[in-house]
């Protein structure tokens, strides 16, 4: 077997990759004190969420923090925004435009900022992109923050002050004059179509992310969602006048709904839920975003637990082992360790024969390996470094066949170029 000199190498942090084409279904199991959503496709588990109800600090939302803490050394501040432990700002997650967001937030508070929108604001100059902490921030200074990672384990939230909204067509930008289209946008004269549309309807000092599934619509889809998203903003500017830190100025929506708005398409064709409640704010929500899909929620009667009716308990119980096993045999090894993540592809039984029939072996193996990785990055939510140890081919076609299954993603944008993968020898006898 060889081995890799990972110093030769840079890693960049990995994402999941989702094919665009494939069948989706949700099965939500509520109960309680949890709901958990698992996102199918073609019959695999391909996500699985576990939301608990009552539960605060999820991604999104926004708070009124108050500096408790600089910490030079890392070039960041701890921020109390309620939770047991401080949630953590770095330098690089203020936003360019800060000393913006805090004069609105003064101005705000102080009764001069009138204006829910920013029609009459005059935007600050950026910051320094190497800049420290304590020239922007001090200590009990109050700021507007949006947790971009929740708590776990002992470690407080990791929050951001470059504050953005998103919708179903668009993501808001607050104190920014930027409009962009996703890349993930293959046309050109589509691209640039909507970027005019955008511009169009953009409100003053907002700037405007027009996402993938925005291709195709018309100005008036897009507008409806910029309205959406702008009244967010003047309810968020309404609590923000008499708020006191900490405390919560605008609450993310479900993570059901979050899966459903990021990556609804026509290939949904199934939401199956065993709770009349959650059913029925489903089908709200999906009336708003996309009324001729509200009739794919389908309310589970079953006398069987649903993610057992559904399959889904049986897969989560082979899917978080050291060893996953694949069809003919062949079997994934993964192994977690604080520094990286290492992934070891084995043919099993498969790899016995001719040295032709070897060869296609070892391609069949990494084409359903390549695959099922994907899969495991969703489930197992890895990232950071990680190392794939594929079956070594000879034939330059094979090669290319196996890595053309890890191209860029046109459902989520997720690149993927946050990995290095190897080939090594796997032969019969060695």
């Amino acid at each position: 077997m060889d081995y890799i000199d990972l110093r030769n190498f840079v890693i960049l942090p990995c994402k999941i990759i989702r094919l665009q084409d494939l069948n989706s279904e949700l099965i939500i199991d509520s109960s309680t004190s949890e709901v958990q959503i698992a996102l199918v496709e073609d019959k695999q588990l391909v996500e699985l969420n576990t939301e608990k109800k009552e539960k605060g600090f999820s991604v999104g939302d926004v708070y009124l923090g108050r500096v408790k803490k600089l910490m030079p050394s890392l070039n960041a501040a701890f921020v109390d925004i309620g939770y047991e432990k401080d949630a953590f700002l770095h330098y690089l997650d203020l936003g360019t435009q800060v000393q913006s967001l805090i004069k609105y937030m003064k101005n705000t508070q102080a009764g001069t900022q009138t204006d829910g929108l920013l029609n009459n604001f005059e935007l600050e100059a950026d910051i320094h992109k190497a800049g420290k902490i304590g020239q922007v921030v001090n200590t009990n200074l109050n700021i507007m923050v949006q947790v971009a990672k929740e708590p776990i384990s002992s470690k407080g939230p990791r929050i951001t002050a470059e504050l953005s909204f998103a919708g179903r067509f668009v993501v808001l930008v607050p104190f920014s004059d930027v409009v962009s289209v996703s890349q993930k946008i293959k046309s050109s004269a589509e691209r640039l179509r909507l970027k005019r549309l955008a511009t169009s309807i953009k409100p003053r000092n907002f700037g405007i992310i027009v996402r993938t599934v925005a291709e195709g619509k018309k100005v008036a889809d897009l507008d409806r969602d910029v309205q959406d998203l702008t009244s967010k903003w003047t309810a968020l500017h309404e609590q923000l006048k008499s708020a006191t830190p900490p405390a919560k100025l605008l609450g993310e929506i479900d993570r059901a709904s979050t899966i459903l708005r990021d990556l609804l398409n026509a290939n949904f064709n199934a939401i199956h839920v065993n709770d009349v409640r959650v059913a029925e704010e489903i089908k709200t929500y999906l009336r708003g975003i996309s009324p001729d899909q509200v009739d794919i929620v389908k309310l589970y009667k079953g006398k069987l637990p649903i993610f057992e009716n559904f399959g889904i308990d049986k897969q989560i119980k082979s899917l978080f082992g050291k060893t996953v096993n694949m069809a003919g045999g062949s079997y994934l090894i993964i192994e977690h360790t604080e520094a990286m993540h290492v992934i070891d592809v084995n043919s099993g039984g498969r790899n016995k024969g001719a040295s032709d029939s070897q060869e296609n072996n070892a391609l069949q193996t990494n084409l359903m390996a390549a695959k099922e990785i994907a899969r495991q990055f969703s489930m197992r939510d890895m990232g950071g470094i990680i190392v794939i140890d594929f079956i070594d081919m000879k034939n330059t076609v094979n090669r290319k066949a196996s890595n053309k299954i890890w191209s860029c993603s046109n459902h989520t944008g997720a690149c993927t170029t946050g990995y290095r993968y190897h080939y090594r020898r796997e032969m019969s006898g060695l």
